[in-house]
């Protein structure tokens, strides 16, 4: 007689008896074993591919990461190098400014260097040569100065040769005469002074 919430003695002796059979039977084993076997395999290939694509991933971050730094030291140059350029410009703002006036001032000299030798005029030389150092005082305050070449040994940087004389008033390869004074601006020379230059005799 069964019980009459459980299960009757014949029911649990014959699942005994399935699950020894199925235990017993090689063809159930090989199934059972396939069937483990293809589900650690479809485990492993997912956490694969879980890994190459986490390893892809931070490839294409780095990647990312590079080229932001890269790009990032670019615009830093970029803005330094802006910056020198802007603080060379405002240095030599008025540098034009001078050299269109330079020639104004060969002009008084060669009117001065004309009086003095004819001894004319005396008036107006004098007025022309306090115009002249006018001019130069005004200059000299933006830091315009002319050359002082006359004695000075030759230096192609700052020397434009334009002849060579003998001459015993000077050292050999000294400067003899200035037919155009050279001038620095600060630091920079914005024109070059014609000379003749001085050789043995």
């Amino acid at each position: 007689m069964r019980h009459a919430f459980g299960r009757g003695k014949e029911e649990l002796v014959a699942e005994k008896e399935e699950i020894v059979d199925r235990a017993l039977d090689p063809d159930a084993q090989a199934a059972a074993q396939v069937e483990v076997a293809v589900e650690e395999g479809a485990g492993e290939k997912s956490e694969s591919a879980e890994i190459d694509e986490l390893a892809k991933a931070r490839a294409e971050t780095a990647e990312v990461t590079d080229k932001l730094l890269r790009l990032a030291a670019e615009f830093e140059n970029y803005k330094k190098r802006m910056e020198r350029e802007r603080a060379i410009s405002l240095k030599y703002a008025e540098e034009q400014v001078f050299k269109e006036l330079l020639p104004s001032i060969d002009n008084l000299e060669r009117a001065i260097e004309q009086g003095r030798k004819t001894d004319k005029a005396g008036d107006l030389l004098a007025g022309v040569e306090l115009t002249y150092k006018g001019l130069l005082a005004a200059l000299e305050k933006f830091e315009l100065v002319p050359l002082q070449c006359i004695g000075a040994p030759f230096d192609p940087n700052i020397h434009e040769a334009l002849a060579m004389e003998a001459s015993g008033e000077v050292d050999a390869n000294c400067v003899l005469r200035e037919f155009e004074k050279g001038y620095m601006y600060k630091d920079r020379l914005i024109r070059p002074a014609k000379v003749v230059v001085a050789k043995k005799n």
